[in-house]
């Protein structure tokens, strides 16, 4: 058990408005001493993400670097990692493992993450399933810098959506993971500060009404999955319609899926 932190450091905190003062006073503490220590913690009370304080965020039962401007992986993504993970574990089990040794067996999953940030869900993706191969892509060079430390980097693209990805892969995804911003442009203004001050713009608009790139996602994902592929994209209770049409009016067959605990939703699509 650690020590408890110094009651000083954790009313500094709790007066800058940290909800769980003491938790954080301990990560701090773990993470430096001395003037070192001071920095963070200024850095902290002035309104900074813990997560870029520190330099990682915990996720999916895994810490995951993430650097400042960098998305800060939320906890509701963690369902795209469940559906993507059990979307590729029922495929193996229809097919059996791959078989490298002969070359005759049933091919690698392959996963892209695509508007990867931090690349969050690929990494957790590929930690629980080790055989995969998984690639990410961000139109962000910060992110894209980012998620080289959590992904293989030379399986990490830089562009803008499906332009970044090798053209080798096209039509041979078997699940596409999708954490596009989806918040309202208007509705920005009401984030939590430590959202819209110190997060990519990029990372946070989906233009007017939140699902700008879900349309532009759903429209070209067909030609990069494999027949029986799915799309999984995060999205909000609120725009679930709209995700769904933007899938439906791209050809796709699109259904929800919700977790009350982790206040999450999400929309999985594939071809008709």
């Amino acid at each position: 058990m650690p020590e408890p932190p110094p009651p000083e450091l954790v009313a500094r905190l709790r007066a800058a408005g940290c909800v769980f003062a003491e938790d954080e006073a301990v990560l701090l503490v773990g993470a430096a001493h001395g003037a070192a220590l001071e920095a963070l913690v200024a850095r902290r009370t002035a309104g900074e993400p813990l997560e870029h304080v520190l330099g990682w965020a915990a996720f999916a039962g895994r810490r995951v670097a993430v650097a400042p401007g960098v998305f800060v992986p939320r906890r509701r993504t963690e369902l795209v990692v469940r559906l993507a993970v059990g979307m590729v574990r029922r495929r193996m089990r229809l097919e059996g493992p791959p078989d490298d040794a002969s070359g005759g067996g049933p091919s690698h999953p392959l996963v892209v993450d695509l508007c990867c940030g931090s690349g969050a869900i690929g990494a957790a993706v590929a930690a629980l399933l080790p055989e995969a191969e998984v690639w990410a892509s961000d139109l962000d060079p910060v992110a894209v810098a980012c998620a080289r430390q959590n992904l293989p980097p030379e399986r990490v693209v830089t562009g803008d959506l499906f332009d970044a990805l090798p053209t080798t892969l096209r039509g041979r995804v078997d699940v596409l993971v999708v954490n596009a911003p989806y918040v309202p442009t208007d509705a920005i203004a009401t984030m939590p500060p430590e959202a819209r001050e110190h997060e990519a713009r990029i990372a946070l608009d989906g233009g007017a009404d939140g699902v700008d790139l879900h349309r532009r996602v759903a429209a070209g994902c067909r030609e990069w999955l494999r027949p029986d592929g799915h799309l999984v994209i995060e999205t909000s209770r609120s725009q679930a319609p709209l995700t769904l049409a933007a899938c439906a009016d791209a050809g796709l067959a699109a259904y929800v899926e919700t977790d009350d605990d982790l206040d999450a939703t999400g929309v999985v699509a594939s071809s008709l």
